[in-house]
């Protein structure tokens, strides 16, 4: 005999939580993150939008979801997007202070 009878009884369990430990651990950490905005210039680094606070007037909403088709803006999109995933994104609204 190989191995004695303790050994034959830890082995297995000693190699299935390695095997799921390494699961883990490549679902969480080796997996490259996925990109959140699909479809807006794409082909930038990064994408920052600079809005003059006069040429907002009294109010401007600025979409947080990526899936706006009026970017940086808000269009409600976000709405579909919270009912097919169970998000809860909702637009950055920036409005004049009420007098």
């Amino acid at each position: 005999m190989l191995l004695n009878d303790n050994a034959q009884k830890i082995l297995p369990w000693t190699l299935s939580a390695a095997a799921v430990g390494y699961a883990l651990y490549a679902t969480f950490v080796l997996i490259k993150k996925k990109r959140i905005n699909k479809k807006i210039q794409l082909e930038s680094d990064k994408i920052v939008h600079v809005v003059d606070i006069e040429d907002v007037g009294k109010k401007a909403v600025f979409c947080r979801c990526w899936k706006s088709e009026k970017f940086p803006y808000c269009d409600g999109s976000h709405n579909k997007h919270n009912e097919c995933t169970g998000d809860n994104v909702g637009p950055l609204i920036v409005k004049q202070k009420d007098s």
